[in-house]
């Protein structure tokens, strides 16, 4: 078997692959070289500068795995590789350390305002007195989001002295009391509470601008903000103008919206105390080597005849199992996303029913695809490997259940999802054999297409409703692809519900007033992986 390794990957990883097959390191190429040379590899091993094509893909015919050292894979064409059969692998860990020392090197940095004295120093100058900075001893450190990374940053902070307050909604008060920071439930009640803020989640429509003027403002005056997490989930402008006007204290920035084009970053306006640096969270020689030798591992794993830890798509299932219900896969994971996007609160239990064909079948596929749903509209780097882990790690529980009843669909998985704060039922069936169908939605029995974008709209049946929210959805310039408006089955009430496919993503500008229409209540705007 031969590997071919390139991007300037660490030599380490070759001695690893070697146990298993030939190596050859070669540079970067572009896609007519790499389409030439590519049918002779049985793997490929790459970094952020290959862009592995579909045309290089089929090319790959003898081709088994592919792996990316680093997290992203947005280089490599996932959908040709999963419909080829090759497996395709990352390192979601390899930078953990890396990230969480930048941030803490951050956090330090801006409170003592160590780069403008570094500045000043090298100019000749002795400006003790002009960059006294604060301590870290005894203040509050805010963690949004407390998955490894987040958690090894309180870890530091609570050596430091500080204490730790955190959010997640995927985490529990215990493993967090436990670890020694204090559980807060919600947002409105932990931003008074920070003297320092580090963000560490991924950036999707509900940490999309979480940071902005509306959530600075409840914060403390003198706060300090950092992130070494997504660009875009602090408000840059927002942060900016609160810099400015001194009622934020400083901020540590790593990551941008606009990378790496940030000329037009309005945080390249603030005339003081913040830190930027261009993207350093993982760029450390360890953390390097650290994903080039994950990957190598699982590529020698996999051409031994083993299996991958961190594969980003389907075939790292076993083939007799994921086969009888690979049709099904698209819509369990729709169902679990659909269903957590419409719950509120901290998930405690997921509770998976089949029903039909599948009650005869095993269904574990099922229960992992509707796991991934479930926590990577909310997690980044969950994939159809790690999604049990995690789900177990978080403790929540999973219970799965085969209903022999009848049912009008040939088979149908229904996810009942319980939060500490309420339950949310979505149940989703395929019509054929490639017709997928969302038909329940808590009390309501629908008939929907699932699509990228979608708006649920519970409501009171009542003259011109549709009219109203179709009049907003069109004058934010959203077209509606299909809607499907049902009422419970009790012929007596008066609520129904809207599920309206679109054709675009929606902002509060379209949410907001859409929630003020007379007998509408908590609209959602739904992201699906379709």
């Amino acid at each position: 078997m031969k590997v071919l390794v390139t991007d300037k990957i660490n030599e380490a990883a070759g001695r690893i692959i070697e146990a298993a097959a030939e190596v050859d390191f070669l540079p970067t190429m572009s896609e007519d070289e790499l389409v030439k040379i590519i049918p002779d590899y049985d793997a490929l091993m790459v970094r952020s500068q290959t862009k592995v094509t579909p045309r290089i893909i089929d090319a790959g015919k003898n081709l088994k795995i592919i792996g990316r050292a680093g997290v992203g894979v947005d280089n490599i064409d996932l959908e040709t590789a999963t419909q080829r059969g090759i497996i395709v692998v990352n390192s979601p860990d390899g930078n953990t350390m890396a990230a969480s020392e930048h941030t803490i090197a951050l956090m330090l940095a801006m409170a003592r305002n160590i780069a403008p004295a570094a500045t000043s120093t090298k100019e000749g100058k002795w400006d003790r007195s002009k960059y006294t900075g604060c301590e870290l001893f005894k203040k509050t450190l805010g963690i949004i989001g407390f998955g490894k990374i987040g958690s090894h940053v309180g870890e530091v902070a609570l050596a430091l002295g500080m204490k730790v307050i955190v959010y997640d909604p995927f985490t529990s008060k215990d493993i967090v009391e436990k670890f020694g920071g204090e559980y807060v439930e919600n947002l409105d009640n932990f931003w008074g509470k920070c003297d320092f803020i580090t963000v560490h989640v991924p950036k999707t429509k509900d940490t999309l601008n979480m940071i902005n003027k509306d959530t600075i403002a409840k914060m403390k005056k003198g706060v300090r903000l950092v992130n070494c997490a997504r660009g875009g989930i602090i408000n840059e402008t927002d942060l900016k103008d609160a810099i400015n006007s001194g009622y934020v204290a400083g901020a540590a920035i790593d990551v941008y919206e606009n990378e790496p084009n940030i000329q037009e970053c309005p945080l390249l306006q603030c005339e003081k105390n913040i830190v930027l640096t261009p993207h350093l969270g993982a760029s450390t020689q360890e953390a390097q080597m650290n994903v080039a030798i994950d990957v190598a591992e699982q590529i020698k794993e996999v051409l031994s005849g083993g299996s991958a830890s961190s594969a980003v798509n389907i075939p790292s299932l076993r083939p007799d199992k994921l086969e009888p219900v690979k049709d099904y896969m698209q819509i369990a994971e729709n169902t679990g996303e659909l269903a957590v996007q419409l719950s509120n609160g901290a998930v405690k239990t997921i509770e998976i029913t089949v029903d039909g064909s599948l009650a005869d079948l095993d269904i574990q596929p099922l229960e992992v695809a509707v796991l991934k749903g479930v926590l990577s509209s909310r997690l980044e780097g969950i994939n159809y490997v790690n999604a049990p882990v995690i789900a177990k790690k978080r403790g929540i529980d999973i219970i799965s259940t085969r209903a022999n009843i009848e049912s009008n669909f040939a088979g149908r998985i229904t996810v009942k999802l319980t939060t500490d704060k309420e339950q949310t039922v979505v149940s989703g069936a395929l019509i054929t054999k490639d017709i997928p169908r969302i038909v329940k939605i808590n009390d309501f029995e629908t008939s929907i297409r699932p699509e990228k974008h979608m708006l649920i709209v519970p409501h009171i049946n009542k003259p011109a409703m549709i009219a109203q929210v179709a009049k907003i959805i069109g004058e934010n310039g959203i077209n509606i692809g299909s809607m499907n408006v049902v009422q419970k089955n009790d012929k007596h009430e008066t609520e129904s519900i809207m599920v309206i496919n679109i054709e675009s993503m929606v902002g509060e500008e379209t949410l907001d007033p859409i929630s003020k229409i007379d007998g509408v209540h908590n609209p959602k705007y739904v992201n699906l992986t379709v």
